[in-house]
C-alpha cells in the first residue's frame, strides 16, 4: 500500500549534498516525490511510495551524506493527492 510521508530533517543538511544524494536514493527505491532546502537551514521532503522503501529512505535520512551531521527527522504521513512525477529537486 502506498503512502505519502512529508520529512523534515534538520542539523547541517545544506551544502553538502543532502539534497543531490537524497534524490539518488529515492529514485533507486522507487519513490516519486521532491527535496528542497528551507531559508531556516533544514531539508523538507515529500516522499511517495511503498512503506519499505519509505521506512529505507528515512533510515537514509537520519544519516544523510557524509559531510552532513543531521540533528533531528521529522516525518509525518500525509494524504495523498497524486500529482508526483520521478523524484527532483525543488527550488
Amino acid at each position: 500500500m502506498n503512502k505519502r510521508w512529508h520529512i523534515l530533517v534538520s542539523g547541517i543538511v545544506q551544502g553538502v549534498f543532502y539534497r543531490a544524494t537524497a534524490v539518488e536514493v529515492a529514485r533507486s527505491l522507487g519513490l516519486k516525490g521532491w527535496v528542497r532546502n528551507l531559508p531556516d537551514g533544514r531539508v523538507e521532503i515529500v516522499a511517495e511510495g511503498d512503506s519499505d522503501a519509505l521506512n529505507q529512505l528515512l533510515a537514509w535520512c537520519r544519516r544523510g551524506p557524509k559531510m552532513a551531521r543531521v540533528d533531528e527527522v521529522r516525518v509525518e504521513e500525509v494524504p495523498m493527492t497524486g500529482g508526483l512525477e520521478g523524484f527532483v529537486v525543488r527550488y
